[in-house]
């Protein structure tokens, strides 16, 4: 099982970057997808979640309006896309995994496949 995600990188405040995360080893259509992110001597947050159809999607209330989480079951790939990006938006951004959920696509628990983490930082 691999999560491999793109590169991040240094935006400015204000801007955009789009996060993708290309998976393999499992089926790609039966799992839901998410995004968490940890900054230095934070916990891991979730960010953004989508289920197996992608009609179905969860954000946090610090990113509600400003991300968009959406993926392409042909390409076996999540994207976050990142608009109106701020300095508390700097982070280890992580894409992750999980077969089954309740409810929510929130619960980091319910995630069992996790991608490696690409630094964003978004400068003032």
């Amino acid at each position: 099982v691999q999560l491999q995600a793109s590169r991040g990188g240094l935006v400015q405040a204000r801007g955009s970057l789009r996060l993708s995360c290309a998976a393999s080893g499992f089926s790609f259509n039966d799992y839901f997808m998410g995004w968490f992110r940890q900054a230095p001597g934070k916990e891991r947050q979730f960010v953004a979640g989508i289920e197996w159809s992608g009609r179905i999607t969860e954000y946090a209330d610090s990113v509600k309006g400003r991300f968009t989480i959406s993926r392409d079951n042909a390409k076996n790939t999540v994207y976050l896309q990142m608009n109106s990006m701020k300095p508390e938006d700097t982070s280890v951004y992580y894409c992750a995994a999980g077969s089954v959920y309740i409810s929510s696509l929130a619960r980091r628990t319910d995630y069992h496949y996790w991608g490696q983490g690409t630094l964003v930082t978004v400068s003032s």
